[in-house]
């Protein structure tokens, strides 16, 4: 997957690596290419679509909460990602990016704590369901009813791929086991690895939530449905519609659990009777990459007289695709920085 364009490149070009080619891997590699200039990018991976956790995902647009990160700075990310995909949905390239606008309800059986949730300025229409559309979810007593976006990753991982290809950058199917490998061939490393970091930097804080989804046929839906606990959606797409789901902590079988798969259809067709008729039901599985908070930060490693700048990017749980593109820029506001104290280093080196 190499090319000869390094031939072409400057002396004084920055070169990220970016490890992870999922929804959180690619963005950071996009946006590490668009908004920084002289710098080439990388992105290196043993998994690529359909292959990663992020092809597994729905990809809907509705943040999931981040104990350990401050409330303004998850509000931030959401409402800058939000802002990018709906630029994406009114240009032509919507259906090629795989992002479209989707309404619907999330409801609850007991009427919660926070009736508006931080977010609610950020969806479109975001307002409390009347009484006349909760007579369609008898068990439930209060709901809230808004719009907002989804994201196919089958079509946006590899949009985002040829965004990077395009700016000159090379995607790589390797392994990265040590980070100290890519010493040397980059001046920067973004690690983007997911569940990965609890191997590749150590980080016992990371931990994978086992989720297992049917994708199902049932062009009949149109409104996305969420029960408030999240633990039962309905999310129509393009291709088909996500039934879920499950979240078991520190599981990490990737196999179809068969019980499962009766369990979210059980409370699938209460919510929504008509899915009796849905067909070619597919069971997915994915381990979610959790933490208590998101790890974004830069770190310089250290070894043997030698300096590695590194900067992490990964533990988004369940809300990847809900954050993704603010993570992504603060990400590489972060290799911005980093890119300025080594041209600062080396300039004193020269002195």
């Amino acid at each position: 997957m190499t090319s000869n364009s390094e031939i072409s490149k400057p002396m004084d070009m920055t070169k990220v690596a970016v490890i992870g080619a999922g929804v959180v891997g690619l963005s950071t590699a996009v946006c590490i290419s668009e908004s920084i200039p002289q710098c080439s990018v990388d992105v290196i991976s043993d998994k690529f679509t359909p292959d990663t956790t992020s092809d597994v995902a729905a990809g809907m647009l509705i943040p999931h909460a981040y104990p350990d990160t401050p409330i303004h700075l998850q509000k931030q990310w959401f409402q800058e990602t939000f802002d990018r995909l709906f630029a994406i949905t009114n240009s032509s390239e919507a259906i090629d990016a795989g992002i479209h606008l989707v309404s619907g309800w999330q409801i609850y059986r007991s009427v919660p704590h926070q009736k508006r949730p931080f977010w609610a300025d950020t969806v479109l229409g975001f307002r409390k369901m009347t009484e006349s559309e909760l007579k369609k979810f008898p068990q439930h007593v209060f709901g809230q009813a808004f719009t907002t976006m989804k994201c196919e990753a089958i079509s946006y991982l590899p949009w985002l791929e040829k965004r990077i290809r395009a700016s000159g950058g090379q995607v790589h199917d390797r392994k990265v086991e040590d980070l100290w490998e890519l010493y040397g061939s980059y001046d920067i490393v973004a690690n983007c690895s997911g569940l990965g970091s609890r191997d590749l930097v150590g980080d016992l804080q990371i931990f994978p939530v086992r989720g297992q989804v049917l994708k199902v046929q049932a062009p009949w839906v149109k409104h996305f449905i969420r029960d408030g606990d999240g633990q039962t959606y309905i999310y129509p797409g393009v291709f088909n519609v996500t039934l879920g789901g499950t979240r078991q902590k520190d599981d990490w079988n990737l196999s179809p659990d068969p019980q499962n798969s009766r369990d979210i259809l059980a409370k699938c067709w209460a919510l929504e009777p008509s899915l009796h008729g849905a067909w070619d039901i597919k069971e997915k599985v994915g381990l979610r990459p959790s933490r208590p908070g998101v790890r974004l930060q830069k770190e310089i490693l250290v070894q043997d007289g030698h300096r590695l700048p590194v900067v992490h990017n990964y533990g988004h749980g369940a809300g990847g695709f809900a954050v993704h593109w603010g993570t992504a820029l603060q990400a590489s506001q972060l290799v911005k920085e980093l890119i300025t104290s080594l041209k600062i280093s080396t300039s004193r080196a020269k002195l």
